[in-house]
């Protein structure tokens, strides 16, 4: 049996702000925004630079339920961890274009870290595994 988790939807409070900030600033690249008149909603995918797994679905909430949410899915916790193939290059590039990081670089065993905020107030790891750890194949 092969699995894998295709899609993590992000609850986003505007579609074309998500996609600005998502592709503008992270680089990401926009894979499907089509509209789903059926729902009135729109299917808005994007993806790290040079990633082939897991990508974002930038889900708008649509119900007032759901507003609460926009930046808060996790309760606070880092709910994303974008690995890197150079750390320092999208740190300085991130910090550059005004990305707030609430965590300054740290060597850790397993690699850099440093956690910065999403448009929205979500909470990433930006993080570089070390070649020695059991999970750099998985990712590199």
């Amino acid at each position: 049996m092969k699995q894998s988790i295709l899609h993590i939807a992000l609850v986003v409070r505007d579609y074309d702000e998500a996609i600005a900030f998502y592709t503008g600033k992270l680089h990401f690249t926009l894979i499907e925004d089509t509209y789903q008149p059926e729902q009135d909603k729109r299917w808005v995918v994007v993806s790290p630079p040079g990633s082939s797994g897991t990508t974002l679905l930038l889900a708008k909430a649509s119900k007032p339920e759901q507003q609460p949410f926009v930046g808060y899915q996790t309760g606070g916790r880092v709910f994303l961890f974008l690995n890197t193939d150079d750390f320092w290059r999208d740190y300085e590039e991130m910090v550059s274009k005004g990305i707030k990081f609430v965590r300054a670089p740290k060597e850790e065993s397993y690699g850099m870290v440093a956690v910065f905020e999403d448009l929205y107030g979500n909470l990433w790891d930006l993080l570089q595994i070390n070649a020695n750890h059991p999970l750099f194949g998985r990712y590199n």
